[in-house]
């Protein structure tokens, strides 16, 4: 009798099992995700500038993408020159964040987008952004394309800082005098304004005072002098120009005042006319007639020892210099038109300076 119930009951498992590999199965199909349309940004002309690093630049905002399960989706905002658009392969990727859908761009960080993707300063090139989303698996969205500029980095040359008693004799906030040649020979420009008691400063190798720090050793030698003391001593306040070779141990102290001297100028190659030092701005400027006739120079102290020119990228550069010498190789300074122009020379970042000549 129980053989019989084992045997019944292996026939109704057996016939359950059939039944059951007779159903048919679930699938489950991978559904599609995409981003509805294109991300939308702010601008499509970016031209950068390093006097507005901290500025926003650009704001990418995208609509959400669904992965139809309850979860995070992480989003990403890609860049990529022209010519990487078929594999991305060489993309710059920014983080965007979990469910946000914007991100921002100041000035200094599409820069740096810029030199990753080894875009050309001072030029514009076409920039492609697209959005990446992820959960399980990526999606991305059509590109867009806008125009950047971006512009040149200063890293800067080498420097000697110049505390002292006009800006409280703190190096890393001091004027700087720099060797662009990195040749062990400085120079550039400080002000020492009216009213201080000594006018007594020194070089430091770092803005800190430590370890090495210059001073005077008497008849222009340059000592070292990591103490209280050898201080230089400016004649009076004013803007002096400096040099310091540490090949030789020797420095220069000269005080300037500028002009412009030429026959574009009201006063032609007989008379300079002078520029007035702006202390808030850091400039030397002036309004003038000017010519376009003829041409002109900067030149300080109304002589041909410390004068500028033009080189063939239309930077000025030091024509005449009591130690580089004499420069053949730069032309004067012109005007397109004539008529009435503010004339500025900023001789605040040594080994880059600058000139502009606005039209009024």
């Amino acid at each position: 009798m129980q053989r019989i119930i084992n045997l019944y009951t292996g026939l109704i498992l057996l016939l359950a099992l059939v039944v059951g590999c007779n159903e048919d199965p679930t699938l489950t199909v991978l559904r599609n995700v995409s981003f509805t349309e294109p991300p939308i940004s702010s601008t499509d002309q970016i031209v950068l500038s390093a006097d507005n690093m901290s500025d926003l630049a650009l704001t990418v905002n995208w609509t959400p993408v669904d992965y139809y399960i309850e979860a995070p989706v992480t989003y990403s905002v890609q860049f990529a020159a022209v010519g990487d658009t078929t594999n991305w392969g060489n993309a710059v990727t920014v983080l965007a964040g979990d469910d946000v859908l914007t991100k921002s761009f100041t000035q200094e960080e599409l820069n740096t987008i810029s030199q990753e993707l080894e875009f050309e300063a001072e030029v514009a090139s076409p920039l492609v952004i697209r959005v990446k989303s992820y959960v399980d698996r990526d999606a991305f969205s059509a590109p867009v394309v806008v125009q950047l500029t971006p512009y040149k980095l200063f890293t800067g040359f080498p420097s000697l800082w110049v505390p002292g008693e006009y800006q409280g004799w703190d190096p890393s906030t001091a004027s700087r005098i720099a060797s662009p040649e990195d040749n062990g020979v400085y120079e550039g420009y400080i002000n020492i304004p009216e009213g201080g008691e000594t006018n007594q400063f020194k070089f430091t190798a770092q803005p800190a005072w430590e370890p090495m720090a210059y001073g005077d050793g008497g008849a222009g030698v340059l000592i070292e002098a990591n103490f209280a003391g050898g201080n230089f001593v400016a004649p009076s306040a004013g803007y002096f120009y400096l040099t310091a070779d540490l090949n030789e141990m020797t420095y220069t102290m000269t005080k300037t005042t500028w002009g412009i001297l030429g026959d574009a100028t009201p006063g032609g190659w007989d008379t300079d006319t002078q520029l007035t030092f702006d202390p808030a701005e850091n400039i030397w400027k002036v309004t003038a007639e000017l010519s376009n006739a003829g041409s002109f120079k900067f030149r300080a102290n109304n002589a041909w020892a410390l004068d500028f020119g033009v080189d063939a990228e239309g930077n000025i550069q030091y024509a005449n210099h009591p130690v580089f010498g004499y420069n053949p190789d730069l032309s004067n300074l012109t005007v397109p038109e004539s008529g009435t122009y503010t004339i500025t020379l900023d001789l605040s970042e040594p080994g880059v300076y600058n000139y502009s000549l606005v039209k009024n």
